[in-house]
């Protein structure tokens, strides 16, 4: 499991014209599952997505988690996150999970995300769509379990 946070001022997510998800400070996630991945690895990432310490401190140091500053998190699936680009000019996703088990997980990692966390929005899986953000740093990561 694969996922890639951006700090972030605000962050939306658009299919067919109408907003399905929206936050204001806090981390944009985008969510790729691979084969491998089950709610053991989905619980470890969300554990180190809400403390992952990319917020600023008094100090200005890098040292506070989302769930200290009370920021809100949007998740995204994007199973592009666990293509293979090691070889050619073409990304392979045979490490990638089905449709059905990628939803699951995704569904999965969103609902205990809005059991430990206060403001979670989301995007729609398997759907077309439209995320927009304003980095703030910029800051992104990518955390793998």
């Amino acid at each position: 499991m694969k996922g890639l946070i951006q700090r972030v001022k605000h962050a939306s997510v658009v299919v067919d014209g109408e907003t399905v998800g929206e936050i204001g400070p806090g981390i944009l996630l985008l969510l790729g599952v691979e084969k491998k991945d089950d709610s053991v690895l989905a619980d470890k990432l969300l554990d180190k997505v809400l403390k992952y310490r990319i917020f600023s401190d008094e100090q200005g140091k890098m040292n506070l988690g989302l769930k200290e500053v009370g920021g809100g998190l949007l998740v995204v699936s994007q199973f592009t996150l666990v293509a293979d680009t090691r070889k050619g000019l073409r990304p392979g996703f045979s490490s990638g999970a089905s449709p059905a088990q990628g939803e699951r997980l995704y569904n999965y990692f969103v609902e205990r995300a809005r059991g430990l966390h206060q403001e979670v929005a989301t995007g729609r899986f398997g759907a077309d769509m439209k995320v927009s953000l304003l980095n703030d740093g910029p800051v992104t990561f990518m955390l793998d379990v």
